[in-house]
């Protein structure tokens, strides 16, 4: 509110400003005429109003911009030919057309712009004086249209910009919020399941007594926590993941904390394998961070759903494409039935890089994850 206000200030100040100086500019070439020396008209009290009217309303064209330029309008009708033929005042309703359109009132400003010409046209026409001339009335519709298309271009542009702006924000904002989804959703998980394999190994090797019963408790309510925030983490950020994904602003995972990566599952009672075909090649940072998160969400879904021992992860470096190969010896797809297998995101990085990402049950057993990404991919 506070920001909105100082603009409000900001934008009326540099209104009475603008006020002010065509004020003094319409006044200097209005009251200044030609002699040696220089001459002086004199303004009658109807052309001193006029002026201080159509001048004194630019004061308020960001508030008020169609009563503005109604104002300038009726303003210049009058002062022209009951006046002075040879004054400066059209430049207010120059100002406040350029105003109506930049503001996106297109249609008033044409509207408003019209009848001028059209009023312009009956003087100069269809009367027997014609002050104007042919070529006064071309310039006088030149800067009338030319006020307008400024005016209708200029808040264009300002549209394009602000949207431009807008849409980065929003892609950082969602980027951000898939790498929150993906780190911390990796390692709660982690937690949960770690949680469960020790409570389980409580129970198997049948510990009781009051000694155990510390431990036990503390390890459900690990499990417990663990889950609840989870879904709550998937709840917030879930509605956030995002189709195209610019590169990360700052250094991010990449496949060189695959085995870091690997360590983490192991400790989860999950036994896997790393292999790497072909001689690695230098990724861009997008496609390394595509793959990492690929393997991370990939193993994430075994250790939560597939129930399986091993998980094998091939990296394998082809001379277009990287490839990425997770294979476990779980339950298979019956195992990742709902929301949160992660298999619609995972697609989702290969495809914004022009890749391409496959996952089915495995013939012999099991899940498999497999996704090419190009090493061109946007970086």
């Amino acid at each position: 509110m506070s920001g909105e206000w100082e603009s409000w200030r900001h934008g009326a100040r540099a209104d009475v400003l603008l006020a002010a100086g065509t004020l003094l500019f319409v006044v200097l070439t209005t009251v200044i005429g030609q002699g040696d020396p220089v001459a002086l008209r004199s303004v009658p009290a109807t052309g001193w109003l006029l002026i201080v009217v159509g001048c004194g309303a630019l004061a308020f064209r960001r508030r008020f911009p169609v009563s503005v330029g109604i104002a300038t309008l009726a303003a210049s009708v009058i002062y022209y030919p009951a006046v002075n033929p040879d004054g400066a005042l059209l430049i207010t309703l120059i100002i406040s057309l350029y105003s109506l359109a930049s503001d996106g009132r297109t249609v008033a400003a044409a509207a408003i712009g019209g009848l001028a010409i059209a009023g312009s046209a009956f003087g100069e026409y269809g009367t027997d004086e014609s002050p104007l001339g042919d070529a006064g009335m071309f310039l006088l519709v030149s800067w009338l249209v030319a006020a307008v298309a400024i005016g209708a271009v200029m808040h264009s542009t300002r549209r394009e910009r602000e949207e431009a702006l807008r849409r980065r924000a929003t892609e950082e904002r969602l980027r951000i919020a898939r790498e929150l989804h993906d780190v911390l959703g990796h390692n709660i998980s982690l937690i949960n399941v770690q949680a469960g394999a020790a409570l389980h190994a409580l129970s198997r090797d049948g510990a009781d007594g009051p000694a155990a019963d510390g431990p036990a408790e503390a390890l459900a309510a690990i499990k417990e926590t663990s889950r609840e925030a989870l879904r709550e983490l998937r709840g917030t950020l879930g509605v956030l993941r995002q189709v195209d994904e610019q590169a990360p602003t700052a250094p991010a995972p990449g496949l060189r904390r695959l085995a870091e990566l690997a360590e983490r599952s192991r400790a989860a009672g999950l036994a896997v394998d790393v292999a790497t075909d072909g001689s690695p090649v230098g990724l861009t940072p997008a496609v390394d961070l595509a793959a990492y998160r690929i393997v991370q969400e990939a193993l994430t879904n075994v250790t939560r759903h597939a129930g399986a021992g091993r998980v094998a992860v091939r990296i394998g470096y082809g001379r277009d494409d990287v490839t990425v190969d997770v294979s476990d010896d779980g339950r298979g797809a019956g195992s990742r039935t709902g929301g949160g297998s992660g298999i619609t995101g995972m697609r989702s990085r290969a495809e914004a890089l022009g890749g391409s990402l496959a996952a089915a049950d495995r013939p012999e057993g099991g899940f498999r994850v497999t996704a090419r990404l190009p090493y061109g991919g946007p970086a």
